[in-house]
Protein backbone atom coordinates (compact mmCIF):
# COMPACT_ATOMS: atom_id res chain seq x y z
CA UNK A 1 0.00 0.00 0.00
CA UNK A 2 1.42 3.37 -0.98
CA UNK A 3 -0.87 5.43 1.28
CA UNK A 4 0.10 5.88 4.92
CA UNK A 5 -2.77 4.57 7.03
CA UNK A 6 -2.70 5.33 10.77
CA UNK A 7 -2.26 2.34 13.06
CA UNK A 8 -5.59 0.69 13.86
CA UNK A 9 -7.48 2.29 10.96
CA UNK A 10 -9.25 0.27 8.29
CA UNK A 11 -7.40 1.17 5.05
CA UNK A 12 -10.54 1.35 2.92
CA UNK A 13 -12.54 3.32 5.46
CA UNK A 14 -9.64 5.69 6.04
CA UNK A 15 -8.78 6.36 2.40
CA UNK A 16 -12.35 6.46 1.07
CA UNK A 17 -13.97 8.07 4.10
CA UNK A 18 -11.53 10.13 6.12
CA UNK A 19 -8.88 11.30 3.65
CA UNK A 20 -11.28 12.80 1.12
CA UNK A 21 -14.72 12.73 2.76
CA UNK A 22 -16.35 15.04 0.23
CA UNK A 23 -15.38 12.76 -2.65
CA UNK A 24 -14.77 9.36 -1.07
CA UNK A 25 -18.13 9.04 0.66
CA UNK A 26 -19.96 9.99 -2.55
CA UNK A 27 -17.79 7.59 -4.56
CA UNK A 28 -18.51 4.78 -2.11
CA UNK A 29 -22.25 5.49 -2.33
CA UNK A 30 -22.10 5.34 -6.13
CA UNK A 31 -20.02 2.17 -6.03
CA UNK A 32 -22.51 0.47 -3.70
CA UNK A 33 -25.52 1.66 -5.71
CA UNK A 34 -24.25 -0.31 -8.70
CA UNK A 35 -24.74 -3.48 -6.64
CA UNK A 36 -27.90 -2.46 -4.78
CA UNK A 37 -29.91 -1.10 -7.70
CA UNK A 38 -28.82 -3.12 -10.71
CA UNK A 39 -31.55 -4.44 -12.98
CA UNK A 40 -29.10 -6.50 -15.04
CA UNK A 41 -29.02 -10.27 -14.81
CA UNK A 42 -26.38 -11.73 -12.51
CA UNK A 43 -24.39 -13.40 -15.30
CA UNK A 44 -24.04 -10.32 -17.51
CA UNK A 45 -23.38 -8.15 -14.44
CA UNK A 46 -20.61 -10.48 -13.27
CA UNK A 47 -19.16 -10.94 -16.77
CA UNK A 48 -18.66 -7.19 -17.13
CA UNK A 49 -17.50 -6.73 -13.53
CA UNK A 50 -14.99 -9.57 -13.67
CA UNK A 51 -13.63 -8.50 -17.06
CA UNK A 52 -12.89 -5.06 -15.62
CA UNK A 53 -11.36 -6.68 -12.51
CA UNK A 54 -9.09 -8.76 -14.74
CA UNK A 55 -8.05 -5.72 -16.78
CA UNK A 56 -7.48 -3.60 -13.66
CA UNK A 57 -5.62 -6.38 -11.87
CA UNK A 58 -7.54 -5.65 -8.66
CA UNK A 59 -6.99 -8.69 -6.45
CA UNK A 60 -10.08 -8.17 -4.32
CA UNK A 61 -12.32 -7.53 -7.32
CA UNK A 62 -11.10 -10.71 -9.02
CA UNK A 63 -11.88 -12.77 -5.91
CA UNK A 64 -15.25 -11.12 -5.18
CA UNK A 65 -18.46 -12.74 -6.45
CA UNK A 66 -21.69 -10.79 -6.41
CA UNK A 67 -24.49 -12.64 -4.69
CA UNK A 68 -28.17 -12.18 -5.44
CA UNK A 69 -30.80 -13.97 -3.39
CA UNK A 70 -28.21 -16.49 -2.25
CA UNK A 71 -27.00 -17.20 -5.81
CA UNK A 72 -23.51 -16.63 -7.20
CA UNK A 73 -22.00 -17.56 -10.54
CA UNK A 74 -20.29 -20.94 -10.76
CA UNK A 75 -16.61 -21.23 -9.71
CA UNK A 76 -15.46 -21.62 -13.36
CA UNK A 77 -17.14 -18.37 -14.40
CA UNK A 78 -13.99 -16.22 -14.09
CA UNK A 79 -12.13 -18.50 -16.50
CA UNK A 80 -15.01 -18.22 -18.95
CA UNK A 81 -14.85 -14.43 -18.67
CA UNK A 82 -11.16 -14.53 -19.57
CA UNK A 83 -12.10 -16.66 -22.60
CA UNK A 84 -15.31 -14.71 -23.39
CA UNK A 85 -14.75 -14.87 -27.17
CA UNK A 86 -14.67 -18.67 -27.31
CA UNK A 87 -16.46 -20.01 -24.25
CA UNK A 88 -19.63 -22.03 -24.74
CA UNK A 89 -20.70 -21.11 -21.18
CA UNK A 90 -22.19 -17.73 -22.18
CA UNK A 91 -25.37 -16.64 -23.87
CA UNK A 92 -25.15 -13.63 -26.17
CA UNK A 93 -26.01 -11.06 -23.47
CA UNK A 94 -23.27 -12.36 -21.19
CA UNK A 95 -20.71 -12.48 -24.00
CA UNK A 96 -21.61 -8.93 -25.04
CA UNK A 97 -21.29 -7.71 -21.45
CA UNK A 98 -17.74 -9.08 -21.26
CA UNK A 99 -16.88 -7.68 -24.68
CA UNK A 100 -18.31 -4.27 -23.84
CA UNK A 101 -16.42 -4.13 -20.55
CA UNK A 102 -13.15 -4.98 -22.27
CA UNK A 103 -13.65 -2.52 -25.09
CA UNK A 104 -14.88 0.20 -22.72
CA UNK A 105 -11.64 -0.17 -20.75
CA UNK A 106 -9.17 -0.69 -23.58
CA UNK A 107 -10.66 0.52 -26.89
CA UNK A 108 -13.61 2.83 -26.28
CA UNK A 109 -12.82 4.75 -29.49
CA UNK A 110 -13.29 1.49 -31.41
CA UNK A 111 -16.93 0.98 -30.40
CA UNK A 112 -18.33 1.07 -33.91
CA UNK A 113 -21.75 0.78 -35.54
CA UNK A 114 -21.40 -2.99 -35.86
CA UNK A 115 -20.79 -3.35 -32.14
CA UNK A 116 -23.73 -1.10 -31.24
CA UNK A 117 -26.04 -3.00 -33.61
CA UNK A 118 -25.12 -6.25 -31.85
CA UNK A 119 -25.44 -4.63 -28.44
CA UNK A 120 -28.87 -3.10 -29.08
CA UNK A 121 -30.13 -6.38 -30.52
CA UNK A 122 -29.80 -7.80 -26.98
CA UNK A 123 -29.93 -4.81 -24.61
CA UNK A 124 -32.34 -1.92 -24.21
CA UNK A 125 -31.03 1.63 -24.10
CA UNK A 126 -31.58 1.89 -20.31
CA UNK A 127 -29.68 -1.39 -19.85
CA UNK A 128 -26.76 -0.07 -21.92
CA UNK A 129 -26.66 3.09 -19.81
CA UNK A 130 -26.78 1.06 -16.60
CA UNK A 131 -24.05 -1.28 -17.82
CA UNK A 132 -21.94 1.73 -18.88
CA UNK A 133 -22.28 3.36 -15.46
CA UNK A 134 -21.46 0.08 -13.74
CA UNK A 135 -18.40 -0.52 -15.90
CA UNK A 136 -17.27 3.06 -15.27
CA UNK A 137 -17.58 2.53 -11.53
CA UNK A 138 -15.63 -0.72 -11.57
CA UNK A 139 -12.96 0.69 -13.87
CA UNK A 140 -12.42 3.81 -11.77
CA UNK A 141 -12.68 2.42 -8.26
CA UNK A 142 -11.12 -0.99 -8.87
CA UNK A 143 -8.21 0.71 -10.56
CA UNK A 144 -7.92 3.25 -7.73
CA UNK A 145 -7.79 0.43 -5.19
CA UNK A 146 -5.21 -1.47 -7.25
CA UNK A 147 -2.98 1.53 -7.97
CA UNK A 148 -2.97 2.62 -4.32
CA UNK A 149 -2.45 -0.95 -3.12
CA UNK A 150 -5.76 -1.08 -1.28
CA UNK A 151 -6.99 -4.15 -3.15
CA UNK A 152 -5.42 -6.48 -0.59
CA UNK A 153 -7.35 -4.73 2.22
CA UNK A 154 -10.64 -4.09 0.40
CA UNK A 155 -13.99 -5.18 1.82
CA UNK A 156 -17.23 -3.72 0.54
CA UNK A 157 -19.23 -2.15 3.35
CA UNK A 158 -22.18 -4.29 4.35
CA UNK A 159 -20.83 -7.41 2.65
Amino acid sequence: MIIDVPQGKDPIGYVWGEMVPGIGVAAAAFSLSVYEHSTLGLREFEAARLRIAQINGCLFCQDWRTERDGVKVEPEFADAVTDWRDTDSFDERTRLAAEYAERYATDHHGLDDDFWARMFAHYTQPEVVELSMSIGSWLAFGRLNRVLGLDTACVLPGH
